[in-house]
């Protein structure tokens, strides 16, 4: 078990029992209990900055880094703060930017059959049904990938 877990069983029971005994009991200092005390009872010096960085990262929906939020700390509250501490209160309340990857460019690649250019860039014809021309466009959803084929009479 955990020297903190402990401390926090002996800090609920200290109406109870003895906290020397309990001490004992847990096998921990009590030096290390009061210290454990005095930390619990201090408020946290991060909650002012989590609201601003959180502000920060709402006006840039969730795209800026921890430089990017320093810069705008700086810039628009005026606080001063070293860059890992940002980065550290944005790891430790869950605050990182979201990354975006980027989608790979797939090739078609050799081993898909290639049809001759019939056409030349002679986009038009006499008479109606002679020339067909047709293509494919994908539309990214969140529903997932649409397909949008096109044929086209060039009459």
């Amino acid at each position: 078990m955990r020297p903190s877990v402990k401390y926090l069983a002996i800090y609920q029971n200290k109406n109870k029992y003895s906290i020397s005994v309990m001490c004992k009991f847990f096998e921990v200092s009590r030096s290390g209990y009061y210290s454990f005390v005095k930390r619990m009872n201090k408020p946290n010096k991060d909650t002012y900055l989590i609201e601003l960085v959180k502000e920060c990262q709402d006006k840039s929906k969730r795209t800026y880094g921890y430089r990017r939020v320093h810069i705008c700390l700086k810039r628009q509250y005026g606080i001063i703060l070293n860059p890992k501490t940002i980065l550290r209160i944005m790891n430790k309340y869950n605050l990182l930017s979201q990354i975006r990857r980027r989608k790979k460019y797939k090739q078609m690649g050799q081993h898909l059959h290639k049809y001759k250019n019939l056409l030349n860039r002679e986009f038009t014809a006499s008479e109606p049904n002679h020339k067909w021309v047709t293509d494919i466009s994908y539309i990214h959803t969140k529903q997932g990938v649409l397909y949008l084929s096109i044929i086209k009479d060039l009459y």
